[in-house]
């Protein structure tokens, strides 16, 4: 029984109350009430603090949740394009088009279904229902994704070190098609002759969507697409001229190498059938001979300077030369380009091309390879 009083007292001071009725009585019990308080107070002043401090560790050490970089890229999905208004409705001026399987960036729902958006140089409302909205793998699909050489020459290697093989070389400026960028420093890309490394020390990485266009863009593409169509007529007719009267004062020759016609008339199909002529002639790195040896893109330059016209010795510019049209409208002549590398289609879904070095000027399946774009120049 001895212990029963300060036992009690104990009790009594472990709460905020007892210790207010405790500060009043002069009792041995009533100080050890409050002797025992402030000691509980202090503790558990600290045991709140520890308790913050493990909270603030815990928030430091927690993963912060980061969204998705395509959860605000929306995606066309349309037959044709679905076009950018200037307001969210039907009856507002449109501003631009937004083509098939081409992207934009939203920047806010309205309440009504629609988005609006920004896409290139145009900014706008398109309806809901005609984009898919934060869909990655659609994102990833519709998008390519470039590495643009940086120096001189690049070395595609078969394996992510600079002492596995060369497959390849790549000159300044031309890119080529990434497909992984999973090991750090290197990023794996898709050449003509297979699919090898790169290190990202010597490339740029960029990714590219197809972006709407706006009226203004429209009627200007359209009237340098005319007005190219026309220039590169009058071009190649100007060349079969003088290829004509050059070949008629020198027809009777006694080398005993190939001999190949000039262009006949101002057409892809032209094109094609003067480009055919080279079949089998030697790949040389860098070069532009027909005949003694050409890469892929100085193929296609010697061909077109034929007809009078000037294009880059590039497989990337190549891909900005003439006026852009779909796979299934190619027709002969047209340029096709893949990734590091461009050939000219020919017809029946093929291309004649400056391949590689063990097999030369060939022809191939237009889509041996995934093209990234056909150009026309006629």
């Amino acid at each position: 029984m001895i212990y029963a009083a300060p036992v009690a007292g104990v009790s009594v001071a472990t709460t905020a109350e007892a210790v207010a009725v405790g500060t009043g009585s002069s009792s041995p019990s009533a100080g050890v009430s409050l002797a025992v308080a402030d000691c509980l107070v202090a503790s558990n002043e600290e045991v709140a603090q520890e308790a913050a401090a493990q909270q603030e560790q815990v928030s430091e050490n927690e993963t912060p949740v980061v969204e998705s970089e395509y959860a605000d890229i929306a995606i066309a999905q349309v037959d044709n394009y679905v076009n950018v208004r200037t307001e969210p409705n039907t009856e507002s001026e449109v501003v631009g088009k937004l083509y098939n399987n081409s992207a934009a960036t939203i920047l806010q729902t309205t309440e009504d279904g629609w988005y609006e958006i920004t896409s290139g140089n145009v900014t706008g409302y398109v309806k809901c229902e005609y984009v898919v909205a934060g869909d990655e793998e659609l994102a990833k699909s519709v998008s390519t994704r470039y590495a643009k050489v940086t120096t001189t020459t690049l070395y595609v290697r078969t394996e992510p070190s600079t002492d596995a093989a060369v497959l390849t070389m790549v000159p300044i400026e031309d890119d080529l098609v990434v497909t992984d960028e999973s090991i750090p420093g290197w990023a794996l890309v898709t050449t003509e002759e297979g699919d090898g490394y790169v290190s990202t020390d010597y490339v740029t990485l960029t990714t590219e969507y197809v972006q709407a266009e706006s009226k203004a863009e429209e009627e200007a593409r359209l009237a340098k697409e005319e007005a190219e169509r026309e220039a590169a007529a009058a071009a190649a007719a100007s060349a079969r001229k003088k290829n004509s009267e050059s070949s008629s004062s020198s027809s009777s020759s006694s080398d005993s190498s190939a001999s190949y016609s000039a262009p006949t008339s101002s057409n892809g199909q032209a094109v094609a059938s003067y480009a055919c002529q080279f079949v089998g002639n030697p790949y040389v790195y860098g070069g532009s001979s027909l005949t003694n040896g050409t890469d892929c893109s100085g193929f296609v330059m010697s061909v077109y300077s034929a007809f009078g016209i000037g294009l880059p010795h590039s497989s990337s510019a190549l891909r900005g030369c003439g006026y852009e049209v779909s796979l299934s409208s190619a027709q002969p002549g047209d340029i096709v380009c893949y990734s590091g590398h461009v050939g000219i289609y020919i017809g029946n879904g093929t291309i004649v091309h400056a391949s590689t070095p063990s097999s030369g000027i060939t022809y191939s399946s237009v889509t041996y390879r995934s093209p990234i774009c056909v150009r026309r120049i006629f």
